[in-house]
């Protein structure tokens, strides 16, 4: 792998990882409608790291927010006050950030326990692009029915944290899109829209570390005499850099109420795949 393919990779996996529609899905219609396979383990496992960082940095306040509650909650059981932040004064706010942490924990529950129980028939599926195809046509279904949705104002509860967690366990099948399928799945159940992206970003922190783990394990089973280290250092930055914009630019489009207009996009490309790709 040279530069160039590094910082094509790395752009496409920063841009397609949270803009909703599906960078598995791509993934494996880019192989066949290129006749190439991609099966380099270890800069995959970069490309992950560097979306991973994107999600911390973008919502880099929220975390520290929970890191603070978790450290006060820990020193609450241990009979004494653990401040991560002396700064911190606030009860409700660290509430609200513990609140926020117990919500990612169940949410992340469903994808780790079908993730292990189905990983073969999930890998089985990515050599299927007809599969994909209609996977795309099921996104952008969702991502459709939004537009009928009022906007509302409603809060995470847990029943809606465990159903966004069963639409993330849902994404690990190429051509369905994790952000996707978890923001629309928070906007059918209530709440309020920034507050439901917000949420599926930062549930994806523990789908990508849980993803980039179980890959690595494998990068330790494989030997790959291509490695190169600033070659894939490069594509992370490169994720990095566009999952940024990727966020932010999908946080905006949220804001303006346009969210369905992705669904055209996986229409598009479904109907598209069912045509020239084989």
């Amino acid at each position: 792998m040279n530069a160039y393919a590094s910082v094509a990779l790395g752009i496409l996996q920063g841009l397609t990882e949270f803009l909703p529609i599906s960078s598995s899905g791509h993934l494996v219609l880019g192989e066949n409608l290129l006749k190439v396979k991609f099966d380099d383990i270890s800069f995959e496992v970069f490309l992950h790291f560097g979306t991973f960082l994107s999600v911390v940095i973008v919502f880099r306040r929220t975390i520290w927010g929970m890191i603070n509650a978790v450290g006060e909650k820990a020193g609450a059981i241990h009979g004494g006050r653990s401040r991560t932040n002396p700064l911190e004064h606030d009860q409700t706010y660290s509430n609200e950030n513990w609140n926020l942490f117990c919500l990612i924990l169940l949410g992340s529950v469903p994808a780790g326990i079908l993730g292990i129980l189905f990983k073969e028939v999930v890998e089985k599926s990515f050599s299927s692009p007809l599969f994909v195809s209609i996977m795309l046509f099921f996104t952008g279904s969702f991502l459709f029915l939004t537009k009928f949705f009022k906007k509302a104002e409603g809060k995470i509860k847990f029943f809606d944290a465990f159903l966004i967690g069963i639409a993330q366990a849902m994404a690990m099948l190429p051509g369905i899109s994790r952000s996707g399928l978890t923001i629309s799945t928070g906007i059918f159940r209530g709440i309020k829209r920034e507050k439901a992206a917000e949420f599926s970003f930062l549930l994806s922190l523990p789908a990508i570390l849980g993803a980039t783990a179980l890959k690595s394990k494998d990068v330790l089973n494989q030997s790959n005499p291509s490695f190169n280290l600033w070659i894939y250092l490069i594509g992370m930055v490169c994720a990095f850099l566009f999952g940024c914009l990727a966020i932010k630019f999908l946080l905006n489009v949220i804001r303006k109420g346009k969210f369905e207009f992705f669904g055209y996009y996986c229409f598009l490309i479904g109907f598209l795949s069912l045509i020239f790709i084989k």
